[in-house]
């Protein structure tokens, strides 16, 4: 990790290394806590700017209220700290990572009355899964772990404990010498990817499971579906049964970390031609024009800096 030089802690700037948090927190030991991944682009044009900075923002609130976490500070204040974090950095180009958690006053599975407490990170990190599989396309795997019960953890927030399940997922991947892991939800449809959404294009469209699918109601995975209207691609949103991705003709994996990453491999089944398909390049080459300010139709999507 590229470290930055200020965190922002609970309304106010300090060093990096004095973020720190007590032994005792509650969502280390509970792991009851909500984040957000935001990316900042950056144009020698425009600027640098935030990507869809709002929707993360009122999606970590969102996350907080299913979780039954009452925010210590407003959509408005966190909204603003974000962008103080990425000026005082000095960071043209980053990630962004605000967490809303509980503190150390007091230990239990019962969180009332636990201090909350909130802190946003930023420092610069490139593609999540690789230049080359931006390029070329990612392997995967099915993975052995299923997905949340919609109803078990509740699957629209976005949680800290939540991701145990996505840890073993991707860990299993890599040891079996993939990129990626592909869950299941508990009816055995695609769900989505340790941290992405999914896409595969087929018949002519393309299709992604629907959000009854234990799935996130991912940001980017909202900003494919624009840029599908956009570009006059047709797309359904239903479930998918883990053959249909052997035989698609295309699949990509979308996400804040990932962007639009494509696949050419799943489970030693080669997609399409193995390689980047034509639908998948045209949206990530859209992705990437709106994100670095190059598409007037867009930059409601952009945060300047």
């Amino acid at each position: 990790m590229e470290k930055s030089e200020k965190i922002w802690m609970d309304g106010k700037m300090v060093p990096w290394h004095e973020a720190n948090v007590h032994v005792l927190t509650h969502t280390l030991h509970y792991g009851l806590g909500v984040f957000e991944g935001i990316r900042c682009y950056n144009s020698q044009e425009n600027g640098s700017a935030i990507f869809r900075l709002q929707e993360h923002v009122d999606r970590l609130l969102h996350s907080a209220v299913i979780l039954g976490i009452e925010s210590p500070f407003s959509g408005k204040e966190i909204h603003d700290a974000i962008l103080q974090v990425v000026r005082e950095n000095n960071l043209e180009e980053c990630y962004i990572r605000p967490i809303i958690f509980l503190g150390d006053n007091k230990m239990g599975l019962n969180p009332s009355g636990v201090d909350v407490r909130c802190a946003i990170a930023a420092w610069p990190w490139g593609t999540y899964l690789g230049e080359d599989g931006l390029l070329k396309g990612i392997r995967v795997r099915v993975s052995s772990f299923t997905r949340h019960h919609i109803n078990i953890t509740m699957t629209k927030a976005k949680a800290c404990g939540y991701y145990i399940n996505s840890i073993l997922a991707k860990a299993e991947a890599h040891r079996d010498g993939y990129d990626e892991g592909i869950m299941l939800d508990p009816n055995g449809y695609v769900s989505e990817g340790s941290g992405e959404n999914i896409f595969i294009y087929s018949k002519g469209k393309l299709h992604t499971p629907a959000l009854s699918c234990s799935n996130l109601d991912g940001i980017t995975r909202d900003a494919v579906i624009e840029i599908c209207r956009e570009l006059g691609i047709g797309l359904e949103e239903r479930n998918i049964t883990r053959d249909e991705l052997y035989i698609a003709e295309e699949f990509f994996l979308s996400g804040t970390a990932a962007e639009i990453t494509p696949v050419r491999e799943v489970d030693s089944r080669i997609i399409g031609k193995g390689e980047k398909g034509p639908i998948t390049d045209k949206i990530q080459q859209t992705f990437f024009e709106i994100a670095r300010g190059c598409n007037p139709n867009f930059k409601k999507w952009l945060t300047p800096v």
